[in-house]
């Protein structure tokens, strides 16, 4: 079973502020890299007005400086934003930080107030991410190319010979199939993933490419350890119910596609979202059963915002309470041997 960490970096009115979440994810990390998870997701947005992280690039090198083991995850990557050699350089420095512990979800972005701010044509966003591709994977070969009429040449190369793994993300039937045709692998988003993925595996078959394995088994978008969740859904709720409702009015954004985010109007629409959960570690052992061993649990201990003794509280009791269990169960191998504590 996997074990990651995911942040966005919303910091609204009503929780802890950017820097003491930024702060906060980089213990996080270290604490998560001394146990033993797999990965750390960033995300990226622009020009939000609850500072929605918009540089995962510079948080993600922090956070692989900070530990030995940990990927970092860019997912996504809003890719069509930035310039393509530039992007090649970035994601090759980050790739050497880490020492090949990078993964990157390219995704088209799909707010048209990112798309102004960036001087970008929405209309030209699959030509401008097909190209995007196509530069990463000729730049890190270390060799000049032509690139818009000019011989260029980016160096140093990433620290893995092909470069960090390119998987295209995407929540319509046709980013399964550009991913078939470009990348490296697929990251579908949304409410319907099971079907973009045969969408996808379908049309590799038929470009006579092969099938990769497929990503794990995803578990709740919020997953919540407590002694006592009554008391912590009071918690948590006004921030879950925050993000929840954001994500998806942006999500009406996109014209095509789905999200996982409901809208919900109280705690009542949250306690009954199988995506949202609050769990005792009985519970939590129990759902990571009915999973199996090939999914994935992912924390959001910043989500909207929430308080900091609180995220630490939940991912406490999940190293004390639900952790050793899943070393028992053949889930999860022994923790390494720990390099330092968190705060």
């Amino acid at each position: 079973m996997k074990l990651a960490l995911r942040y966005d970096m919303r910091a609204p009115d009503i929780g802890v502020s950017s820097p003491e979440q930024y702060t906060a994810a980089l213990e996080h990390a270290a604490w998560a890299d001394d146990l033993g998870f797999d990965t750390v997701y960033l995300a990226e947005h622009h020009g939000a007005d609850d500072g929605y992280c918009a540089a995962p690039m510079i948080l993600g090198s922090a956070i692989l400086g900070r530990t030995r083991r940990l990927r970092v995850h860019l997912s996504a990557l809003v890719a069509v934003l930035h310039h393509p050699l530039r992007l090649a350089e970035d994601l090759a420095g980050l790739d050497l930080v880490g020492g090949g512990r990078l993964e990157v979800t390219l995704g088209l972005g799909y707010r048209d107030g990112e798309y102004r701010m960036f001087g970008v044509d929405r209309r030209r966003r699959v030509q401008r991410l097909e190209e995007i591709v196509e530069v990463l994977r000729q730049a890190w070969t270390g060799e000049e190319f032509e690139f818009r009429g000019e011989r260029v040449l980016v160096r140093p190369r990433p620290a893995r010979p092909a470069g960090p793994e390119l998987y295209i993300g995407g929540s319509a039937e046709a980013s399964a199939l550009r991913a078939a045709r470009i990348g490296d692998g697929y990251r579908p988003a949304g409410a319907e993933k099971d079907r973009l993925y045969e969408i996808y595996a379908t049309e590799r078959r038929r470009l006579g490419k092969p099938v990769p394995p497929r990503g794990p088994v995803s578990g709740p978008l919020f997953l919540f350890v407590s002694d006592d969740p009554a008391r912590d859904w009071e918690i948590v709720a006004p921030h879950v119910l925050y993000t929840t409702n954001a994500n998806a009015t942006w999500a009406r954004e996109r014209v095509v596609g789905t999200t996982a985010y409901r809208p919900a109007a109280g705690l009542a629409d949250l306690q009954a979202d199988p995506n949202i959960r609050v769990v005792t570690p009985e519970e939590c052992v129990a759902l990571c059963e009915k999973l199996g061993p090939d999914a994935e649990l992912v924390f959001q201990p910043l989500m909207g915002g929430l308080p900091l003794e609180a995220g630490w509280r939940s991912l406490r009791l999940f190293e004390t309470e639900v952790l050793p269990r899943l070393v028992t169960l053949g889930y999860r191998p022994a923790a390494p041997e720990r390099t330092g504590e968190a705060a």
